[in-house]
């Protein structure tokens, strides 16, 4: 088995997790009494650097960034995300961050609530607003949704630097052809069954996306009720959602390697949020949608309550791939086989509110 770093961001501090020789080993929690939104793992540089959203309830929001794995962190002299002071807003937290592909050195996106894009062309250590799509026509109807107004997920690709595709609670799909220029909500077919008008231009809540491996015009959408997939990018989306005990949930991820995977968590309901059936399940395609397969080796066989949030389930670069997902009531599973077969890394941590690992 290959070394994995698994960071684990709780509503109390950040665990990190390392498997060497097959052995997992968990440090000791970094940033005490921070709730830990978003982590990422950049590895494009000579070693990788992890980034982390931190929100302190006395000092507020910030950014840090370490380039040991984790001994040792930065916090930048002056705030890494700021709204500008014309905008009126101050930052609420940092929901995602997302490194660009390589042909991007340095580029890294930050979502952000309120709802909005910022950009670093420092690895993160300092970001400038994306001011168009802050400034986007739609946006004085814009709604929160349960857990606030935000941008909670950046997709980049890797054939072009100029594409990009955000998902906005709760405004849905936005996408940029030119490199943040410009934006168009892209929610064809994408219900909103909350709203009057089920099909709207924009309004929906995306909880999720992720991108195929191989297909990268194929995306995968876990939506507020509703599985959908697109292929050509987001333009227009089908409904992928038979066959899952129930389409609602919170996360999705794809197969960092094999074309056609992903993985769902499903929620019982918006009005009760369990496991579907009480069954800690994750569910996988391996035919893009077509059919769902239950993955429940290792996992609870009783009844179960620990939600999945949106960033709570990941794949990590491995092949055959790691996948990993924490819930609410603290505990972290993890999969070195594509799913087939789980096992329980820690249990009775804080709430697990993001999970990011790669090989290292």
């Amino acid at each position: 088995m290959p070394d994995v770093l698994l960071t684990v961001g709780t509503r109390k501090g950040l665990f990190i997790g390392r498997r060497h020789d097959g052995r997992w080993e968990f440090a000791d929690p970094a940033f005490p009494a921070q709730a830990v939104y978003s982590v990422a793992i950049d590895k494009r540089g000579a070693g990788p650097r992890l980034l982390v959203g931190g929100d302190s309830a006395h000092w507020g929001p910030s950014v840090f960034h370490s380039d040991d794995l984790g001994r040792n962190w930065t916090e930048p002299a002056r705030p890494a995300v700021k709204f500008p002071e014309d905008t009126g807003a101050s930052l609420e937290r940092v929901w995602q961050l997302h490194p660009a592909p390589e042909h991007s050195p340095g580029v890294v996106y930050a979502g952000t609530e309120p709802a909005a894009l910022f950009r670093s062309a420092d690895g993160g250590e300092s970001f400038e607003l994306v001011r168009p799509l802050w400034e986007h026509p739609t946006r004085s109807a814009w709604v929160p949704g349960g857990g606030g107004e935000a941008v909670h997920t950046v997709v980049t690709d890797r054939r072009d630097p100029e594409a990009l595709t955000v998902a906005v609670s709760t405004a849905g799909v936005f996408r940029s052809r030119d490199g943040g220029a410009a934006w168009e909500p892209s929610n064809q077919g994408v219900s909103a069954v909350f709203l009057p008008d089920p099909n709207p231009e924009f309004g929906q809540c995306v909880h999720k996306i992720a991108q195929d491996a191989g297909n990268l015009d194929r995306l995968y959408l876990q939506n507020h009720w509703g599985v959908f997939r697109s292929d050509d990018a987001g333009a227009s989306w089908s409904d992928i959602g038979d066959g899952l005990p129930s389409d609602f949930g919170f996360a999705v991820a794809a197969h960092p390697h094999r074309s056609d995977t992903a993985y769902v968590f499903p929620i019982t309901a918006d009005s009760d949020r369990v496991p579907a059936g009480r069954r800690c399940r994750v569910y996988r395609t391996t035919d893009a949608g077509a059919t769902w397969e239950p993955l429940t080796k290792g996992l609870p066989e009783a009844d179960h309550y620990g939600t999945v949030l949106r960033d709570a389930l990941c794949t990590d670069d491995a092949d055959p791939a790691g996948v990993y997902f924490g819930n609410r009531n603290g505990e972290v599973y993890a999969s070195a086989d594509d799913g087939d077969s789980w096992q329980l890394l820690a249990r009775h941590l804080p709430d697990v509110l993001c999970v990011r690992a790669a090989v290292i």
